[in-house]
């Protein structure tokens, strides 16, 4: 049943198929489990039949004293069961006796049959429809008993057959009484459903009537019976009468602030002492939408928002303080990356009014240079420090051999290149930030200047057996800077040498043009990174293994650079996980950027 059919049934339809869906589960659930039971009882009772065969059994043997194979095999021919095969089996799995066949010897150790298994543990054991191994693969009902004082387990079994299978199935009867019982039942419970239902239907026409602001006719609460459904009937219409009230003062309100709401360029609600909209706006909406965990169904729902409880508790104290001053407060919202500024006025009449505005940019913009110029700082600190710890060595110890001059030397130098390439790369992120009019743009060659990358790092990557396919076509013109276009690609590329591991195959390509973009696909088969890293990979400064990419020479700001170009550019980039493993960064270029 479709929901569209469903809306479509009445009230009391409803109501009478989903409980009847209810109780037809739970009768079906009540079948299933008597027709198990009553399945397991004539399991049980079969057992038990030919447990007693067993018993008996063992007693003839144990009045005749001695396992007399001629003798036992008479007894089993007096007293058989049609078809019942009858085994001696000694407690290691030994077969000394089977009436089905003649050469029992030859069967295999039958130590692993379920049956003699819970026989041995447990006394006596059964199984039911198992193929036999013995006997041409045929299935039985095994039933077997364990008598230690002989130290032997008698067994027997039916074939699992027709008749057998009709002497364990259950009976069907008790299926047919709890048909007609809930059929019953069901012609009950329709009668009732349908008269509340009908009660039911009227009172919601009733109350879309009055929330249509249509006519009213008062005799229809005649026609409701002198029950609960008779007061929420009166309830409704005194609400009704409430809400024109309210309507009518609420219109003044509006049009006092609709001008104000039409021109404001931040978040505005205005609610009455109870705490009921009266008017707000798109941005009000939005973010509140954006703070809270849930999707809010009305504006009444925002109060219910654990970060605005400051506000709750302010109108809570000041709700019955009545002043003839305007009343404030003020918080800030961290939430879902976002920052917002919220002030709440509380006028005369107890009425007040909720102010929200993003001011994201301006707190990213803020935390930004914090961080930055601690970063710096910090990134600054490690090589000067290399450096400056390596010359007191030096100096420090006038009869240091030539070997460990020459060693700090190197390692001086080495740590005066990682800070040169480390300011260097600020200049360029700096410049980028600060200035990005000053940059010149230039009709470029990007397929060459990968070209040309490429022969510039093609020792790096031989030296990390690294294969480069590059499907971009001849030539891809666009209008740029040729220095930031470069530092893309060499960027991604350096990242793939010093990260991705030895072997790995980098693909270049150029998977999509329009009339305004070149997308591009960078990828390897390396070692790849965590997908907790992914969203982080562009951050200025952060690094997936600190102590690794400082080993390496990194500067954290690789990718900050790529994707600050790529922005540059007009374009978008962003990573993932390839499918053949590693990374894969997905990007756009502007071909001619928009002024």
């Amino acid at each position: 049943m479709t929901k569209l059919t469903f809306r479509i049934l009445s009230f009391s339809q409803r109501l009478f198929i989903s409980v009847i869906l209810l109780f037809i589960a739970f009768a079906a659930c009540f079948m299933i489990f008597q027709y198990q039971r009553e399945k397991s009882f004539k399991t049980e009772l079969l057992n038990t039949q030919l447990q007693n065969y067993n018993i008996q059994l063992y007693d003839y043997l144990t009045d005749s004293g001695r396992l007399d194979i001629d003798s036992l095999q008479k007894y089993v021919a007096r007293h058989l069961i049609p078809d019942l095969r009858v085994t001696i089996i000694q407690p290691d799995g030994k077969v000394i006796y089977d009436n089905s066949s003649k050469e029992w010897e030859r069967f295999e150790n039958h130590a692993s049959r379920k049956e003699i298994q819970s026989a041995l543990i447990q006394g006596s054991g059964y199984a039911i429809s198992r193929r036999s191994e013995s006997i041409q693969g045929e299935e039985y009902f095994y039933s077997a008993h364990y008598f230690p004082s002989h130290r032997l387990i008698i067994r027997s079994a039916l074939p699992y057959n027709l008749s057998l299978t009709e002497h364990l199935k259950a009976d069907s009867n008790y299926i047919w009484f709890t048909l007609v019982v809930s059929l019953i039942l069901a012609v009950i419970f329709y009668r009732f459903t349908n008269k509340l239902g009908m009660s039911i239907t009227k009172l919601q026409q009733f109350a879309m009537k009055a929330d249509r602001n249509e006519p009213i006719d008062m005799e229809i609460l005649q026609t409701f019976p002198k029950n609960e459904l008779g007061e929420i009937s009166q309830h409704i219409i005194k609400i009704y009468k409430r809400l024109h009230r309210a309507k009518e003062a609420l219109y003044i309100e509006r049009e006092k602030l609709i001008s104000h709401l039409r021109t404001s360029h931040e978040g505005l609600g205005v609610f009455t002492q109870e705490r009921k909209e009266i008017l707000v706006n798109d941005l009000f909406t939005q973010y509140f939408n954006n703070i809270s965990d849930q999707n809010l169904r009305s504006t009444n729902d925002i109060f219910s928002i654990p970060e605005i409880k400051p506000f709750v508790d302010f109108l809570q104290k000041n709700q019955s303080n009545y002043s003839k001053e305007e009343k404030r407060t003020s918080l800030h919202i961290s939430k879902n990356g976002r920052v917002f500024s919220l002030e709440c006025i509380l006028f005369q009449d107890l009425s007040f009014e909720i102010s929200i505005n993003d001011v994201t940019q301006e707190e990213e913009q803020a935390r930004l240079k914090r961080q930055l110029t601690q970063n710096i700082a910090h990134e600054l600190k490690t090589p000067v420090s290399s450096i400056q710890g390596y010359l007191e060595t030096i100096l420090s110890n006038p009869n240091i051999s030539p070997e460990n001059m020459h060693t700090f030397l190197e390692r001086s130098y080495a740590q005066s290149n990682r800070l040169t390439t480390l300011l260097r790369d600020i200049s360029v992120l700096t410049r980028m930030d600060e200035a990005p009019d000053m940059v010149e743009r230039e009709s470029i060659d990007l397929s060459k200047i990968v070209k040309d990358m490429l022969n510039e790092v093609a020792l790096g990557l031989e030296e990390k057996q690294i294969r480069v396919i590059n499907l971009l076509p001849p030539r891809l013109i666009l209008v740029g800077n040729h220095s930031l276009v470069y530092s893309i690609f060499r960027n991604l590329t350096d990242n793939t040498i010093a990260y991705a591991g030895t072997g790995v195959q980098i693909t270049i390509n150029c998977f999509r043009e329009d009339d305004k973009y070149y997308y591009f696909s960078y990828s390897d088969n390396g070692v790849g990174v965590a997908e907790t890293h992914l969203n982080r990979l562009f951050e200025r400064f952060y690094r997936v293994d600190k102590g690794r990419s400082r080993k390496l020479g990194g500067t954290g700001l690789g990718l900050a650079i790529v994707k600050n170009a790529v922005l540059f550019h007009g374009g978008t980039i962003f990573a993932k996980k390839a499918p053949q493993g590693g990374l894969e960064f997905i990007f756009t270029l502007q071909k001619h950027k928009e002024a």
